[in-house]
Order: structure tokens, then sequence, then C-alpha cells
């Protein structure tokens, strides 16, 4: 038996990464990656997936939505930057 496939986070968020979230785990996934893009600042991808021990493709994908971050990149990104990432709360706000 097949995976089934998931959908990214950009396919459930109207316009991404600012838009409307159409799932509110998805919604949590979209404001890691305004986190993450915040945090980020003037660094680049390259600099931050380096510090980070990360591929910059890896970072990449998730501020594009392309993909769901695993516990290990959150903590590794949160480690580089030296910033909490994670938002907490959204999941159950209605």
């Amino acid at each position: 038996m097949g995976r089934i496939r998931r959908a990214s986070p950009a396919e459930l968020v109207d316009e991404w990464p600012d838009g409307t979230a159409t799932d509110p785990i998805a919604r949590v996934a979209q404001e890691f990656a305004q986190n993450l893009r915040e945090a980020m600042g003037d660094l680049t991808v390259r600099s931050v997936a380096r510090s980070a021990g990360l591929d910059h493709a890896t970072v990449l994908a998730i501020l594009a939505g392309r993909t769901w971050p695993d516990l290990a990149t959150i903590g590794k990104l949160e480690r580089a930057l030296e910033q909490n990432l994670w938002p907490t709360g959204v999941s159950f706000d209605r």
C-alpha cells in the first residue's frame, strides 16, 4: 500500500506565505515560515543553512511552503538563529 500524499503548506494557504490558511495545522507552518523569514533578516539562505547544518534547499522549501519542517530541522534553525521560531497556540485558535 502506498503512502497517502499530504498537501504542502502552500497548497493550504491562499497566496503563501501571507494569505489565509484554510487548515489550522497549515497555519502553524505558515507562521513558522514567517518567523523564519523575519529571524533571517538580511542573512542569506545559504548562510543560515550553513549555520544550521542544513542544505540551503531545505530552508528554501520551508520558506516557499513546499515542505513541512521536521523537528530536527526546526531545532537546528532555532539554534542557529538563537530565536524561538515555533508559533505557540496557533493550531487551536478559532
